[in-house]
């Protein structure tokens, strides 16, 4: 082999050497920078006052609401029946029985203002929570049974038919039942006077119809509010829900 030759190889593997050790040592450079970029970035989110509120939540934060999680459980707003009974403002008490549980009112319920009383009460329909679940419902109940409910709750029908109907198209099953069960209950007290504002009612039943296992129930406060409306609540019915059959067919 000539020398010319050898050197020629000589000179070929020390560039390729050298071009290899040049970009062992870029890509070294390049990672320590990119580790050190990862550092400070990391660094300087965590000592962040953002970051930082994260990781170590003051108190204060949990009465936040711009701290709370929209969809948690706890972060619900409570309905006016929460707030107004956690404070004693609900004129009565739960007691706790062996069986079941029962209100002790502060007073004889008929000596009580309906206003803002009874709006209060059917508001708690909503809740999911106990005892505010069987305050609501019971109260509510026991309220329309006093001596002239009927007078002190007709001129309420107004405020009272929006908080029903959002009982009544909640996506809780056990909110909707109660709200079937209020609006039979005040259905009963108030008679005829309902029919002015039914058809703000129907269409949240109507929908839930299409749920076999709703059918029955909704059947038969369908029947109700007919028995306890007249003729005229049957023509009501029927506009919003032709497939209704009348109880005198």
């Amino acid at each position: 082999m000539h020398k010319s030759e050898c050197q020629g190889g000589v000179q070929l593997r020390s560039r390729v050497s050298g071009n290899c050790n040049q970009r062992t040592s870029t890509g070294t450079q390049v990672q320590q920078r990119t580790t050190i970029q990862g550092s400070k970035s990391s660094s300087s989110s965590t000592s962040s006052p953002e970051s930082a509120r994260k990781l170590h939540p003051r108190p204060s934060d949990k009465l936040n609401p711009k701290t709370i999680n929209p969809f948690g459980e706890q972060s619900r707003a409570p309905s006016a029946l929460a707030a107004i009974y956690s404070k004693g403002g609900i004129p009565c008490r739960l007691v706790h029985g062996s069986v079941k549980h029962r209100l002790q009112w502060d007073c004889p319920p008929e000596n009580l203002p309906f206003d803002p009383l009874l709006i209060t009460l059917a508001e708690g329909l909503r809740e999911t929570r106990h005892p505010f679940t069987f305050v609501s419902k019971e109260g509510f109940r026991e309220l329309l049974l006093v001596q002239g409910a009927p007078e002190k709750a007709v001129p309420l029908l107004p405020q009272l038919i929006p908080v029903l109907k959002a009982a009544l198209v909640h996506s809780d099953d056990e909110v909707f039942e109660r709200g079937l069960n209020a609006l039979v209950q005040i259905s009963v007290t108030v008679g005829p006077s309902l029919n002015d504002h039914l058809k703000h009612l129907l269409t949240s039943l109507s929908k839930r119809l299409r749920d076999k296992k709703f059918k029955e129930p909704i059947t038969s406060v369908l029947q109700k509010l007919e028995q306890h409306g007249g003729s005229e609540s049957l023509i009501i019915i029927k506009s919003k829900i032709p497939t209704y059959c009348s109880i005198c067919c």
